[in-house]
């Protein structure tokens, strides 16, 4: 299924929390953590002509701070910024291996996750010398987490969905004192998801830095994955500041069944719209029902297209990463990283996806750009999609 729509709110307003500046700040943080460099990003010239298009460029988070997914960049400057505040010193001056020293005991942090946020969220605690508490949504990976757990972790499944689970860890939180990171927001509570966003830029800053040293050029269109929009947000604000709104395309892929951000970019109104229900969808990192209200606005505003696909899609974009075409470099995406390369495939060989392409100018003058944000972070179930076959097309 392949549901697109045009986005009838754009405006190109930039967004003053989403920035170069704050992005360089970011980066800066993350670059004093011991084993931090920039993730690869690879091109891929021969599914590019198959596909019709100038260039594709592939940014390979499963290289992260060797936790195969992009959350930890945003879990640790949150909790950099959290620390910071607490201390009541710059974030500049947080070392995450001393930080614990400066304080009487150890602070309690605690999420809600699908899995790739509670594991950054856990390492940077257990990096600084804190703890803490990860809850997970009913029917969550067993292995997602036990790897919470190997980091130093208490993780809790619950028996209800995710956003309910986010609701769970904020009353838990609330009533033991602990410091809830959590990737979304509400009325009360944006500070620290836009931390959260925030630091998700530094995988951008690095991505347009490394563009800009190679023959491919800068991107003209972007394809971004959502569940609550924290990172698209994030990734989407970034760019539109540092490249200008109009100079690119961007495209906002989303499971049909967690399809909050598709929902709220074609209501009457742009109004936030959410989706109820189990969400159960592989791409367990975007099944998200309730998007965050702040990089709303950004999607809003700079968004080009808003999509959502089934599952087959990403089963298709992680066969294609990891089986590529001879001469071109493997990635080993998961099914939430590869939902946009699943969604490029469809746009370039489905004859209504092939309308959509052209109307976007996504044709030989394209350099396309994606965020393969995890690895193989549930490594039997990669196998029986990347090796068995399941969920074909």
């Amino acid at each position: 299924m392949l549901n697109v729509s045009k986005n009838s709110f754009y405006t190109g307003q930039t967004s003053p929390i989403f920035n170069k500046d704050i992005a360089k700040q970011a980066r800066a943080f993350h670059g004093q953590i011991e084993g931090y460099k920039p993730t690869p990003l690879v091109s891929l010239p021969l599914l590019a002509e198959k596909l019709g298009v100038k260039s594709i460029l592939v940014k390979d988070e499963s290289h992260r701070f060797g936790l195969n997914a992009f959350k930890v960049l945003g879990g640790s400057y949150a909790l950099g910024r959290l620390l910071a505040e607490y201390l009541n010193i710059d974030i500049a001056e947080i070392d995450l291996k001393t930080v614990s020293s400066k304080l009487d005991k150890p602070l309690v942090f605690t999420t809600a996750t699908a899995g790739n946020h509670g594991t950054g969220v856990a390492w940077a605690a257990r990096e600084m010398g804190q703890k803490a508490v990860v809850y997970m949504p009913k029917g969550s990976s067993l292995v997602s987490a036990e790897r919470i757990r190997g980091l130093g972790a208490e993780c809790i499944i619950t028996d209800v969905n995710y956003d309910d689970t986010v609701r769970l860890a904020n009353k838990t939180a609330q009533e033991n004192s602990w410091m809830l990171v959590q990737d979304t927001a509400w009325e009360g509570y944006d500070k620290i998801p836009t931390w959260i966003s925030q630091g998700y830029m530094t995988m951008a800053d690095e991505a347009i830095d490394q563009a800009a040293e190679m023959s491919e050029g800068q991107p003209t269109h972007v394809l971004l994955q959502a569940g609550v929009g924290a990172m698209a947000g994030g990734i989407l604000g970034y760019l539109a500041d540092r490249l200008g709104a109009d100079n690119f395309k961007a495209i906002i892929a989303e499971p049909a069944v967690a399809d909050c951000i598709f929902r709220s970019g074609t209501s009457e109104d742009g109004n936030m719209v959410n989706v109820s229900g189990d969400l159960n969808s592989i791409m367990a990192g975007l099944a998200c029902g309730e998007p965050n209200p702040v990089t709303w606005p950004i999607l809003r505003d700079c968004s080009d297209l808003f999509v959502s696909v089934d599952d087959n899609v990403a089963a298709t974009g992680m066969r294609i990463l990891g089986n590529p075409l001879k001469g071109d470099q493997a990635i080993t995406s998961g099914e939430s990283g590869a939902i946009t390369m699943g969604l490029l495939y469809l746009l370039a060989n489905h004859p209504e996806g092939q309308k959509i392409a052209q109307s976007i100018g996504l044709d030989q003058d394209a350099v396309v750009m994606i965020f393969s944000t995890e690895g193989d972070t549930n490594a039997d179930r990669y196998r029986q999609i990347a090796w068995e076959g399941m969920l074909s097309l």
